[in-house]
């Protein structure tokens, strides 16, 4: 017999702050866990994709918002130069190889214009609301995405956004 193989998720992923002009970040609300809000978040494919390919996927994966290679936003994806390690939460440690407990995330922030329509994968998240990013980093449920949401005036304003 031949075991199936498991795909274990990749504990290398990308966190991607959305934000208009005037500061309000997009959050998301995940599908599987009561009242978890947070960014645009998700791991690697595989290990040859690169943090910026992850990120412009993810964005349009869970949002609708196009800002793969070629779109007109394709050039508001901002790549942060940070990086957060945590400890995966035990309830998701079973999507990763045995011994796997902790993950890297890539920080970006992808401006977009206010009013910009998105479209939910429904199959991972259910709602979405736009905030002041102080109230945003208060709602979001992960730490590393609360601190991101904060981080959003230095990293508008290095791109004479603000």
């Amino acid at each position: 017999m031949f075991d199936t193989p498991v795909n274990f998720k990749i504990p290398q992923s990308v966190l991607v702050v959305i934000y208009t002009p005037a500061l309000e970040v997009l959050l998301i609300k995940r599908a599987d866990v009561d009242d978890f809000w947070q960014s645009v978040t998700g791991s690697k494919d595989d290990l040859q994709e690169t943090f910026e390919q992850t990120a412009r996927r993810e964005v349009f994966e869970e949002t609708g918002i196009d800002c793969r290679l070629g779109a007109p936003l394709a050039d508001n994806l901002q790549d942060w130069q940070l990086e957060n390690i945590y400890e995966i939460y035990p309830r998701w440690r079973h999507r990763y190889a045995p011994g796997v407990t902790h993950n890297t995330e890539h920080l970006f922030g992808l401006q977009v214009a206010q009013g910009i329509p998105i479209k939910l994968s429904p199959r991972e998240h259910t709602d979405c609301q736009w905030l002041p990013y102080q109230q945003a980093a208060q709602l979001c449920f992960s730490p590393s995405n609360a601190e991101a949401c904060l981080l959003l005036p230095r990293f508008a304003k290095s791109r004479g956004e603000t």
